[in-house]
């Protein structure tokens, strides 16, 4: 009979590999932190869970914005409320924000202001934007397409 020990050892939590170990994964390694978007590999994990939103289609376009913020909410990124999507057929920008932004003071701001940014310009120059792209399909349903920029 094998030790519990043992088993602790032998058991992953994945068929394919320790839990947070599984290239599969969508979330990657443990040594990933999803929050740090500086990083270029981040980035593109990121674009990735984003991407997929346009793998289905939606009956109204914004229950995909809804699963999508949803998404990034775990991971501390959120967006503005989304602007009306009328017609066939369109775009826009959201600016993203890390853990709410920032608010209070840091070494630079003078003692009668307050310091209130996203949480990401002060870090990537400008912020990052979530593109959103959504159209009309000929079963009156709707895709919808996301990038990070």
């Amino acid at each position: 009979m094998k030790s519990f020990k043992k088993f602790m050892k032998e058991a992953s939590g994945f068929p394919t590999g320790p839990v947070g170990e599984n290239p599969n994964n969508m979330g990657g390694s443990l040594d990933v932190n999803p929050t740090e978007v500086t990083r270029p590999d981040v980035l593109r994990r990121l674009n990735a869970i984003v991407g997929q939103i346009g793998n289905h289609e939606y009956l109204v376009a914004e229950h995909a914005i809804e699963r999508l913020r949803a998404s990034l909410t775990k991971i501390g990124l959120t967006f503005p409320p989304t602007p009306t999507m009328e017609g066939s057929s369109g775009t826009f920008d959201l600016s993203l924000e890390r853990f709410g932004g920032r608010f209070g003071k840091d070494e630079n701001t003078p003692y009668n202001e307050f310091l209130k940014d996203d949480g990401i310009s002060h870090i990537i120059e400008g912020g990052l934007k979530l593109n959103i792209q959504y159209e009309m399909i000929k079963n009156s349903s709707c895709k919808v397409y996301a990038k990070i920029m």
